[in-house]
């Protein structure tokens, strides 16, 4: 049962990781990358390792995503203003 489990978590971070990858928004992008570190901290904590798990979750889930949406609006505001100029 546990072996199963397992190959349930590698499929869902197989299938997460090429979200991420063919998505080509960045905000988008983003929220992909977030469901890939939820999925993956799950499968840390499906091979018996939740400390990596839950350093995952803050990391990989939470803030990663986050900087990422932060430097995409800030590019955005950044060339609307330079529009401004012109």
């Amino acid at each position: 049962m546990a072996d199963a489990v397992i190959v349930v978590a590698l499929l869902l971070v197989a299938v997460a990781a090429t979200a991420a990858v063919v998505t080509r928004d960045p905000v988008r992008q983003a929220l992909v990358l977030s469901v890939l570190g939820v999925v993956l901290a799950v499968l840390f904590t499906v091979l018996q390792a939740p400390d990596v798990g839950l350093s995952q979750l803050a990391v990989g889930a939470a803030l990663t995503p986050l900087l990422i949406m932060l430097s995409v609006r800030k590019v955005k505001r950044h060339a609307r203003s330079k529009d401004g100029e012109r």
